[in-house]
């Protein structure tokens, strides 16, 4: 089992709406993607207008194929278009679950 942590370092105010546009996308990543245990998480003490997506997910080809898949779809197009103006950078973490 492994997760994924993609963490988002929002423009000062932005971070509901990103927030907003990924709440529309958790549905699809659960049943298209495979991921299980999907959770959004805003910053409590870390970098001010910080978000975190995090999920988990059984094997190395399961993420790949999200990442190949993932763009294409035309639910996430919509929820996701113009996310880039809301950010100013990330990271993404994958850990495996031992």
């Amino acid at each position: 089992m492994y997760l994924v942590r993609d963490i988002f370092q929002c423009k000062p105010g932005k971070t509901g709406d990103l927030v907003a546009r990924f709440k529309k996308t958790i549905p699809s990543m659960q049943t298209d993607d495979r991921f299980v245990n999907c959770r959004l998480m805003v910053d409590a003490v870390a970098g001010y207008w910080t978000v975190v997506l995090e999920a988990e997910f059984e094997s190395l080809a399961d993420f790949e194929h999200h990442m190949a898949e993932y763009s294409k779809r035309d639910d996430v197009r919509e929820a996701m278009a113009g996310y880039m103006d809301l950010v100013e950078g990330g990271r993404r973490e994958i850990f495996r679950i031992v």
